[in-house]
């Protein structure tokens, strides 16, 4: 680990944090950016509404079941090796997936996207992790590095608006020169000589985490288009194959994910936060893409501009939420992100056919406000207190719960604008929809509370053997 503990970053700290924070940037910036070319994917493919759907999920499923594998094949392997790999190949199926015909194959370059993306990841988390000392300088690293992929996410439907109008392949020709020029300065700025974790290959514990991640995911997606019949008998299938895999984990003598990590509440925490954060904010985006296209009429542009005020307040303050991280602990950060998550949803829901921008604007900045505050926050607390050579899992897990989260929230969103809620009534169905992300949300804010009481408690010494188990 480089010493970052007093004094100003070098130029070679800050050049491996502008790498590292390219390749999250471009990560974010995959999941959200297609969904605003979508109609135009369909109109000149010839695709199906449900062939559509795969071009989100297909990398949704890639990138979600992969994770916690990618996670420790870069403590395995080194995360050098690993990230500029992965990026490689994120690059190629940038480049085919702008050039390609066919609807299959499109889906299949946004799948082997969303594989590569799992990869680089946590790589690129664990390195940020494993350079910069615990403490201020990893937090103030962090905060930017998680700004930049909130930022991605959040100006992804923004550059996905102005792309479109240009023509929907530039929405994955666009990344390749981007990632292609992240690869060259990653070879020669990430340091080589870093540690790899001890331990055998768990092939087993690999497969069945992998395939019980993968069905889970496809369930998830899925649940809003097929008979209930086959939702029950996918989602058994996925518990079982996690049962197996934890069953298999707690017995295995160089297990895949060491189950003693989730023993740290403050991780338990932020893996639950991110399950609700993104998780919920993927549903709302979904419900308010079809309500200012479908129900209002706007453009693509004018669609996408709506997200600006919150794209932007995530990119210019979420890199300060370090230096308040280190003041005021994560716990209350989180608190604070979660309040503004639960108001934001609070003010859509007085949503109508002819909404003010009184109404838009406001919503949008407590969006922003909230995931700038506590996304940052979440990773910071799910990595702190974690042996260098297990931040590669660490690291993977926070990513996981997200994408699982995103996977599990639009799923249920999904299935309640399409099933009649609200009386048949679109606009009440809108309504109904957003109620789902608002509850999530009430959800994350009782956690949330939990952890600054957790947080207090920790300061009482009569109360440090109960607090790890709040």
């Amino acid at each position: 680990m480089m010493s970052t503990r007093e004094g100003r970053w070098g130029a070679s700290l800050w050049g491996v944090l502008i790498v590292l924070c390219t390749v999250v940037f471009l990560d974010g910036l995959d999941v959200s950016m297609v969904g605003v070319a979508l109609p135009s994917i369909q109109a000149e493919l010839g695709m199906s509404t449900s062939a559509l759907q795969w071009v989100v999920s297909g990398y949704v499923l890639g990138y979600g079941g992969l994770l916690l594998l990618g996670g420790r094949t870069a403590d395995l392997l080194g995360r050098r090796r690993v990230l500029l790999v992965a990026l490689a190949v994120f690059a190629v199926a940038s480049l085919l997936g702008g050039v390609v015909d066919n609807g299959a194959l499109l889906i299949a370059a946004r799948f082997v996207k969303g594989m590569s993306a799992a990869f680089t990841a946590p790589a690129a988390l664990s390195i940020i992790t494993t350079t910069f000392a615990e403490g201020p300088a990893r937090n103030k690293a962090l905060s930017i590095f998680t700004a930049c992929a909130a930022s991605g996410f959040s100006l992804g439907l923004i550059l996905s608006g102005l792309l479109t109008e240009l023509g929907w392949r530039w929405t994955f020709l666009m990344p390749v020169p981007v990632a292609i020029a992240a690869l060259i300065a990653g070879a020669r700025l990430l340091p080589r000589s870093e540690e790899r974790g001890q331990g055998g290959y768990d092939l087993f514990g690999a497969l069945t985490i992998t395939s019980g991640m993968l069905l889970l995911v496809y369930t998830v997606v899925e649940a809003p288009e097929v008979a209930v019949g086959r939702t029950v008998a996918t989602g058994l299938a996925a518990a079982v194959l996690l049962a197996l895999f934890v069953w298999w984990e707690l017995r295995t003598k160089h297990p895949l994910v060491r189950l003693g990590i989730l023993r740290s509440a403050p991780l338990r925490r932020a893996n639950l936060g991110l399950v609700i954060l993104f998780g919920s904010y993927v549903g709302f985006q979904f419900v308010a893409m079809q309500y200012f296209q479908n129900m209002l009429g706007w453009s693509a542009l004018a669609t996408s501009l709506a997200f600006l005020p919150a794209g932007l307040l995530v990119a210019l303050f979420s890199t300060r939420v370090g230096s308040l991280a280190d003041r005021f602990g994560t716990e209350k950060i989180v608190l604070a992100g979660s309040v503004s998550l639960v108001l934001a949803y609070l003010v859509f829901l007085n949503i109508d056919l002819n909404p003010s921008l009184w109404l838009v604007i406001p919503g949008m900045l407590l969006l922003g406000g909230a995931f700038a505050l506590a996304f940052p926050s979440l990773n910071i607390q799910g990595t702190n207190g974690v042996a260098d050579a297990e931040q590669g899992l660490a690291s993977g897990l926070i990513n996981t719960s997200g994408q699982v989260g995103g996977a599990v929230v639009l799923a249920i969103v999904t299935a309640t604008l399409t099933s009649g809620a609200g009386g048949g009534d679109p606009l009440g169905s809108t309504r109904a929809a957003i109620v789902i992300s608002a509850v999530f949300a009430l959800i994350g804010l009782g956690i949330s509370i939990t952890g600054v009481v957790a947080g207090r408690r920790r300061r009482t010494p009569a109360a440090e053997q109960v607090l790890e188990t709040v």
